[in-house]
């Protein structure tokens, strides 16, 4: 009997099956959808010019924008919220930073942290109201929403007389911070590169693709971030912990209500992160910025395996998730087929997520 005993392996040592810890992960999905998407791209558009240099960046420039608010919205689903008024606060921001930097003369980078500093106010305020009053997020997160979008078109009118700002390039020309936001990196390998004729050139012998935009580099550093915080830190542990069951982890000592409101405050700042780059990108802020960018973000969080009860779901997803969503949408361009059956996909994508997503949860609950 003592040798059978012996012989016995805990069952906590042992390592679950291959499947089995595949079909754990929240990104599962999302990563088969993407190889899904990219080889019927390849099949239908491979010689559109899509997989092409700047085609890929193209796509990926779509993605990286929209991801670095799908990382911010991942972290908050996961505990538990949502914030509906990211994409307002897009507007806002940029606005933000335009109308300072035109009509008041203020350095593009006074203005550009003026804007991160209102974004920390919002989601303050998103917050604090979300955790005292006890409402539904979604209903505090609405509101902001309405709020923000009307004072952007409101405040704009008034100042500028118009909806739209142009012109802020000549004052972000020498600014030290502009060029975090609104530039392309690695210019100089492009331009050598181009010079050996390994890249596309245009006339003048200059890349067709002057660097990696700096939104790229911002999506990928941010997701990486987001998952060391996520799997590695306390704070990530707080993060699941509220998601999964707020009074259980209020009684084993998290601190849920700072950490809600850290970030609702993240994803504000996300949003103003998202404004300072097309604001400096494209040279101009618009009202109109950043409309339904709220729910495209969710999509792509649901799309990268968050639940939307709480509790579950990964940085890395979301990413994945944007980038399914950059792919097609510039794809569906590539093709020439009407953008109006992005809108069916985008549908039809949601709902399969969201199915996947539930047969993944049930799985893993019976194995347990």
């Amino acid at each position: 009997m003592a040798s059978v005993t012996a012989n016995r392996v805990d069952e906590r040592l042992q390592q679950a099956p291959l499947l089995t810890r595949l079909l754990s992960r929240p990104e599962l999905g999302a990563i088969a959808g993407t190889v899904l998407v990219f080889a019927f791209f390849a099949v239908v558009a491979g010689g559109s010019g899509m997989f092409s240099l700047k085609g890929v960046i193209t796509f990926l420039e779509v993605s990286a924008q929209l991801g670095i608010l799908a990382v911010f919205a991942s972290l908050l689903m996961i505990a538990g919220e949502f914030d509906l008024s990211v994409g307002s606060m897009i507007g806002f921001a940029g606005v933000a930073i335009a109308i300072p930097v035109t009509l008041y003369g203020w350095p593009v980078w006074t203005a550009v942290l003026f804007a991160f500093g209102v974004a920390v106010l919002v989601g303050y305020v998103n917050g604090y109201i979300t955790v005292k009053t006890g409402l539904p997020s979604f209903i505090v997160t609405l509101a902001g929403l309405f709020v923000l979008r009307g004072l952007t078109i409101g405040l704009t009118r008034l100042l500028t007389g118009r909806t739209q700002i142009p012109g802020i390039h000549k004052f972000s020309e020498g600014d030290w911070l502009a060029p975090l936001f609104g530039s392309d990196a690695f210019k100089g390998l492009f331009v050598w590169l181009a010079a050996r004729g390994w890249i596309d050139t245009l006339p003048n012998g200059a890349p067709a693709v002057p660097g990696i935009p700096v939104s790229i580099l911002w999506w990928l550093g941010l997701t990486a971030v987001a998952t060391w915080v996520l799997l590695r830190t306390r704070f990530g542990n707080w993060i699941f912990a509220c998601g999964g069951d707020k009074n259980a982890a209020r009684n084993v000592g998290v601190p849920v209500d700072r950490v809600k409101i850290i970030l609702f405050i993240g994803t504000a700042c996300a949003a103003a992160l998202f404004a300072a780059i097309q604001v400096l990108k494209f040279g101009s802020a618009d009202t109109q910025r950043g409309l339904l960018k709220e729910f495209e973000a969710i999509i792509a969080v649901v799309i990268g395996g968050t639940l939307l009860t709480g509790g579950y779901g990964s940085a890395i997803g979301p990413a994945f998730g944007a980038l399914i969503f950059g792919t097609v949408q510039m794809g569906i361009f590539y093709t020439g087929v009407d953008t109006d059956w992005f809108k069916v996909f985008v549908g039809v994508m949601v709902l399969v997520a969201v199915i996947f997503n539930n047969y993944i949860r049930k799985r893993m609950t019976e194995a347990r």
